[in-house]
């Protein structure tokens, strides 16, 4: 048995693509999966930014941009996904998918929300941004409409995703996804699915499944 912490964005192509190598790495293996939060732009307005635009300033050239979209799509396809850069008109504030994917693992729905949200920005070019967008995919991967929206109207888990950002802060990530698996071994990226076997064996080789406690974000043992 082993307990899997992954920090990853849902605007991150390779979490996604690290999801599905992951799953097939477990191949079957019973675990833990549990998703926490780094915004790869926290400064990012509200309201999100046009994808071209942001694109352009970020990588120097729209052309720049549409050869790394060439290279996710490419991955994409080899894990059996869908990868729409064209209709992704929008590059989101990821904040309040952050407290939907926090509530949806209180509901122990989570793993079926992360794919939901991937799924709509990376493969139907939903704004993320939007809150009734948010909500409405929300409820697809299994949340309740009513604590939805009682979660958006509110501040209710801002407090916990910002614990668990400081939290990985404190492990060192800069960047994602980021696997923790038992407490003890650390694999970054979106690794090929044998180099989780690896390090499924090597962390119940040690003996040690504490995992992180997802309310201190400490481990738990």
């Amino acid at each position: 048995m082993v307990t899997i912490d992954i920090y990853s964005d849902v605007i991150c192509p390779w979490c996604f693509i690290g999801k599905r190598r992951l799953e097939k790495g477990l191949a079957g293996q019973e675990a833990t999966v549990r998703w926490h939060p780094f915004e790869l732009n926290p400064n990012m307005p509200p309201e999100g930014a046009e994808r071209r635009a942001y694109r352009i300033k970020k990588f120097g050239s729209w052309e720049r941009s549409l050869e790394l979209d060439a290279q996710v799509g490419r991955a994409f396809a080899g894990e059996g996904l869908a990868f729409n850069a064209e209709q992704m008109a929008r590059t989101p504030n990821t904040f309040d998918a952050h407290r939907i994917i926090w509530l949806a693992g209180e509901k122990g729905v989570q793993d079926a929300v992360v794919e939901a949200l991937f799924k709509a920005y990376f493969t139907d070019g939903r704004d993320l941004s939007d809150r009734a967008t948010l909500a409405a995919v929300a409820v697809e991967g299994g949340l309740d409409a009513k604590e939805v929206h009682d979660l958006l109207a509110t501040d209710r888990g801002t407090t916990e995703v910002r614990a668990w950002e400081q939290k990985g802060q404190r492990l060192g990530i800069s960047g994602v996804p980021f696997f923790v698996i038992n407490g003890t071994v650390a694999l970054s990226g979106a690794q090929p699915p044998e180099m989780f076997r690896e390090a499924f064996e090597q962390a119940v080789a040690t003996g040690d499944t504490c995992g992180v406690d997802p309310a201190s974000g400490e481990r738990n043992c």
